[in-house]
């Protein structure tokens, strides 16, 4: 006859068995998180079977399901009777396009300061984004981080540049300006190709 433990040691290698996709320190952390759950709610409940405990978390398919959805990695598909797993989700677009397009904006505009430059830099920017919000590469706070700095940020002090009495600036305030930008530009681009999810 199993023990608790046993009971528990087969569930959380049940969800393990179902999450395989998720990246394994995510997969850790899962198993973590639903030991620690195990561990309080007998401490809580201790005349509360085991069996009730784990049916209580729900069936380690659905756990995993979960997990793998919050991730943006894949998911389990139900077909007929049996489970098949899914292939991981694979972004459409290679993580480097919103990157470059973002980046590339600003000399894009520069180099071509008439028409259509500027609006072909605006047109990367605005992709760019778009693409970079859309990404399974990356997680939401590095999304929001990501447009915040490349986009949202630029745009504005461009705006508020242009918008001022004085007119925009020209020689050597606005090269060191662009300069600025474009250093912010790809450092967060950087800094977004060494976060990305592989």
């Amino acid at each position: 006859m199993k023990t608790s433990a046993d009971l528990v040691r087969d569930y959380l290698s049940a969800v393990e068995r179902e999450a395989s996709a998720l990246p394994a320190e995510r997969r850790q952390e899962l198993l973590a998180d639903l030991a620690e759950h195990i561990e309080v709610t007998r401490a809580e409940r201790p005349d509360t079977a085991i069996g009730e405990i784990l049916a209580g978390l729900g069936d380690p398919r659905t756990i995993a399901a979960t997990a793998l959805a919050e991730a943006g990695v894949g998911s389990t598909v139900l077909l007929g009777k049996g489970v098949e797993d899914a292939p991981a989700r694979r972004g459409k677009v290679h993580p480097l396009v919103p990157l470059l397009m973002l980046t590339l904006s600003l000399p894009f505009m520069m180099i071509f300061p008439d028409l259509p430059g500027p609006a072909f830099g605006v047109l990367f920017r605005i992709v760019g984004a778009v693409l970079l919000c859309t990404s399974v590469h990356w997680t939401t706070v590095q999304k929001t981080t990501g447009v915040l700095l490349t986009a949202v940020l630029p745009s504005a002090v461009f705006a508020t540049a242009n918008l001022s009495g004085t007119g925009p600036a020209t020689g050597t305030p606005a090269l060191l300006a662009n300069l600025t930008v474009f250093v912010l530009l790809a450092g967060t681009a950087a800094w977004l190709w060494r976060a990305r999810r592989v």
